[in-house]
């Protein structure tokens, strides 16, 4: 880069507007399924941490455990089995969800009044029934500030797996570094910037669309 020459070219931007939103779109992708994927094994597991007490310590280690290892020594261990696929990210940073997750939904669980268990329990509510129905509905709140986190943490480092060819935007950090060319690696990081905001913007959307209780109660007072 010479002294001269603008951190930013605008021309540069212009020319590459398709294929940076093919590129954001492919890191949106990569950035948020692993955060479904951690919601659809939390949300069980959660459950039977939170009926069975003795279960919760353990799973929760393991979960710290794998939070503990950095993103590229696990996209490396997961190379020798998926190749360098999509998978490779996917499944480390699902991994990554459960340190956040599986804690908010035992704590949104623990947040449900006993009185409400019980009101539940005393108009004939089975326990499947009274945890889907009753139960988790008063966790949302919890469990989506979990989920913001792991969202925004996942966009973050979907980056990294450009490392081995399946990082989104990424792509345009490393491809900046090699021509020593800012304007691309600018560019990406503005972008991962603003797709964790937006997705941070419309989980809180969703949980003010699920909870419509608690807008009520602001209202009230």
């Amino acid at each position: 880069m010479s002294g001269g020459e603008p951190l930013v070219r605008w021309d540069w931007i212009g020319d590459h507007a398709g294929e940076l939103a093919d590129y954001t779109g492919a890191h949106l992708r990569l950035g948020l399924l692993p955060v479904l994927f951690g919601l659809i094994v939390s949300v069980p597991l959660g459950i039977a941490c939170h009926r069975w007490r003795w279960l919760y310590p353990p799973v929760l280690t393991v979960a710290n455990i794998l939070y503990s290892i950095p993103s590229l020594a696990l996209f490396m261990i997961f190379v020798r089995y998926t190749g360098l696929t999509e998978r490779t990210v996917l499944i480390p940073l699902t991994l990554y969800t459960l340190s956040v997750l599986v804690p908010n939904v035992v704590d949104g669980l623990a947040s449900v009044p006993e009185p409400v268990r019980q009101a539940a329990t005393a108009l004939g509510f089975g326990t499947v029934r009274r945890v889907v129905q009753v139960e988790l509905p008063i966790a949302v709140p919890v469990v989506i500030a979990g989920v913001r986190v792991a969202a925004v943490s996942s966009i973050s480092l979907v980056a990294v797996g450009q490392l081995i060819g399946q990082g989104g935007l990424g792509y345009y950090i490393t491809r900046g570094l090699q021509l020593d060319f800012p304007t691309p690696i600018v560019t990406a990081i503005v972008l991962i910037m603003l797709l964790a905001l937006a997705t941070d913007a419309l989980l809180v959307l969703a949980q003010r669309l699920l909870t419509p209780w608690s807008r009520s109660k602001v209202t009230s007072s």
